[in-house]
């Protein structure tokens, strides 16, 4: 989110804190899903630079590494990303409702887990919400993006089963 948020900041010369995309999938490479549709900043982009936008938050953490000759990885933006979902959460637990996304067990798909917008409230997740209206590049990749999860929710599965989580 925050990643397609600057990167949307960038594009159109708007402030970032004001833009607010919804990143919906997973949490790696071609797993991530901005919809840049849902944000009206965003949805001013012309249609033929989605893909290139798209592929560029899915690539960015790489792109760090990449940058670092290896050296390092992107943890400052993780981080970032983390304090935000985290004051959310803190936020919901104190009764101030909000909504972030987040990779949840969730049914809004046919996947058991999925991040999507979630609202946090006093006890934790209030509600998943839908994934709301999809342009047609969106529902294309998010048929792509369900693929890939599916293995890899099913390989993390198998690995929890296998081995004790909670030693």
């Amino acid at each position: 989110v925050v990643r397609a948020n600057k990167f949307v900041g960038e594009e159109t010369g708007k402030n970032a804190t004001f833009i607010n995309v919804p990143v919906v999938g997973g949490h790696a490479g071609s797993t991530i899903l901005p919809l840049f549709s849902q944000d009206k900043t965003a949805k001013t982009i012309s249609a033929e630079k989605i893909p290139d936008m798209d592929k560029h938050v899915q690539d960015a953490g790489t792109d760090v590494v990449n940058a670092k000759n290896g050296k390092g990885s992107a943890t400052l933006s993780m981080a970032y990303a983390g304090a935000r979902l985290a004051k959310s959460i803190l936020a919901g637990l104190s009764g101030k409702r909000r909504i972030e996304c987040a990779y949840v067990k969730s049914e809004i798909t046919d996947l058991p887990y999925f991040a999507s917008k979630v609202v946090f409230g006093e006890k934790g997740i209030a509600k998943v919400l839908p994934l709301g209206d999809l342009n047609e590049y969106e529902t294309k990749r998010l048929g792509e993006v369900k693929e890939q999860l599916k293995g890899e929710i099913e390989s993390g599965l198998k690995y929890a089963e296998a081995n004790s989580l909670a030693d």
